[in-house]
């Protein structure tokens, strides 16, 4: 696929009249109750709703560029629990099972039956969590660059780690951790308006949210045998420069889903989304025009 570079947005260019994000009501925070809680959400547009779930550690403003492109859809976009609006809401731990039934919260008070379900790694477990969880209301699924299977003893040895360090020194050392492998090599090299933009949300984030979803993306099960169960239309996008989560986990899952896409993006990493915009753009509407919810 040959497209030319896109130029993400700056948040100043976001689609106008959005609706305000709507903040948690659990009095003293949802950390407070035991159950899941509807996180913060800004709502674009009218038509097929889709739900954007974004990635660790960022927000849902990392989605600015897919909103512009589904003009014709309602977009939502939570911030999930811990990260930007939703910071209050963290908790000691944020199970993937807790934040999928956070984003069915979401569904039920926005009285929206089924939906699109759209996440990206982080994002992309709690989708997955939701499929297993809440079949009946999903009307298609996107995953880009995830993967189903649990994290390795080492992978979550280094989670638990992170987790403690972030809570001693805050996020300033996080963007040297992540930024190697949230970008591709093309996006480090010839990309640094992404480098900038990635960097700053990182720093935006806070200590406790980034804790409590590395300790809950560390107990995650593994998802692998469920992906035969899901019976709806999925997308799967991964970037080609991808070596978090890259084209191998992205076979395993399009191979097992029975009516699954894959979508191989060269010149992006694993923030897929970012570091190539077009061609994400392009895949997520071809996908979603035969869609109707």
């Amino acid at each position: 696929m040959s497209t030319p570079d896109p130029q993400p947005l700056a948040p100043e260019e976001a689609p106008p009249a959005p609706e305000e994000p709507e903040a948690p009501e659990t009095p003293g925070g949802p950390e407070a109750a035991a159950g899941p809680a509807a996180p913060p959400v800004t709502v674009y547009g009218e038509g097929t709703p889709v739900v954007l779930l974004h990635a660790f550690p960022l927000d849902s403003r990392m989605w600015l560029p897919q909103v512009e492109a589904l003009g014709g859809y309602q977009v939502l976009v939570p911030d999930l629990r811990g990260f930007g609006a939703a910071r209050a809401m963290a908790g000691d731990t944020s199970p993937i099972e807790l934040l999928a039934d956070d984003v069915a919260s979401l569904l039920d008070d926005r009285r929206l039956e089924r939906v699109v379900l759209c996440g990206l790694s982080m994002g992309g477990y709690v989708a997955l969590a939701f499929a297993g969880r809440h079949p009946e209301r999903l009307g298609g699924l996107v995953l880009l660059d995830t993967k189903a299977g649990a994290d390795s003893e080492a992978a979550r040895a280094e989670r638990l780690a992170i987790a403690d360090r972030v809570l001693v020194e805050g996020v300033g050392f996080m963007p040297e951790v992540m930024l190697p492998r949230l970008l591709g090599e093309t996006s480090r090299r010839e990309r640094p308006e992404v480098v900038e933009r990635v960097t700053e949300t990182i720093l935006d984030q806070d200590p406790r949210g980034i804790a409590a979803a590395q300790r809950g993306m560390a107990e995650r099960p593994d998802a692998t045998a469920s992906l035969a169960d899901i019976d709806v239309p999925t997308l799967v996008i991964v970037g080609a420069e991808d070596e978090l989560t890259g084209p191998g986990e992205a076979r395993t899952i399009a191979e097992a889903v029975r009516d699954a896409r894959l979508v191989q993006v060269p010149g992006a990493g694993h923030l897929v989304n970012l570091e190539q915009a077009a061609p994400v753009n392009e895949a997520l509407l071809d996908f979603l025009a035969p869609l109707w919810i």
